[in-house]
C-alpha cells in the first residue's frame, strides 16, 4: 500500500476492468443463440446486450488505466526538474490500449444482436423443391431426340 496514488488508481481501474469483462463473457455466453441456456431469443437478445455493456465498461476502465498511466509516464519524462528514475512507454501499455479497443468494439457488436431481434420476425424462404435433371440414363430411353448439344464437362472444360 506504499505506492502511490495513481499507481493504486491504475491498478483499481484494471482490476474492475477483469472483474467486468469475466461477467460480460459469463453474460455473453448464456445471451448467445447456440446455448439453451436464458429462454427466448428475445430474452437471450436482451443477454447479449447486458454482456456488450459490461465488456463496454470493461474496455473503458481497462483504457482509462492505460491512459493515466501513460499520461504520468510521459509527464515525468518531459519534465526537466523531475530527478528520479524516468520511464518509457512499454509494450505492455500498447497492448492494453489494443485490448481495451478490442473489447469496446466486441461489446459493440454484442449491442447490435439486440437491435437485430427487435425488428422483426425472422422470414422463412420458401423451399420448391429440386428441378428435374434428366439424366443420361434417361436420354437414352426418350424418344424424342434433344437438340442441344451435350454437356459433357471433362478436365479441360475448367480450364
Amino acid at each position: 500500500l506504499s505506492l502511490t496514488g495513481y499507481i493504486q488508481a491504475c491498478r483499481g481501474l484494471m482490476i474492475s476492468a477483469v472483474c467486468l469483462g469475466f461477467f460480460g463473457a459469463v453474460f455473453g455466453l448464456v445471451g448467445m443463440k447456440c446455448t439453451k441456456v436464458g429462454g427466448s431469443d428475445q430474452t437471450k437478445a436482451k443477454i447479449a446486450c447486458l454482456a456488450g455493456l459490461l465488456f463496454i465498461l470493461s474496455g473503458l476502465c481497462s483504457m482509462t488505466s492505460c491512459s493515466l498511466y501513460a499520461n504520468r509516464i510521459t509527464s515525468e519524462f518531459f519534465d526537466p526538474s523531475f530527478v528520479a528514475q524516468k520511464y518509457e512507454l512499454g509494450a505492455a501499455l500498447f497492448i492494453g490500449w489494443a485490448g481495451a479497443s478490442l473489447c469496446i468494439i466486441g461489446g459493440i457488436i454484442f449491442c447490435f444482436s439486440i437491435a437485430e431481434n427487435s425488428n422483426s420476425a425472422r422470414r422463412g424462404y420458401a423451399y420448391n423443391g429440386a428441378t428435374s435433371v434428366m439424366s443420361s440414363r434417361t436420354k437414352v430411353h426418350n424418344s424424342v431426340p434433344d437438340k442441344t448439344p451435350p454437356k459433357h464437362f471433362d478436365k479441360n472444360a475448367y480450364v
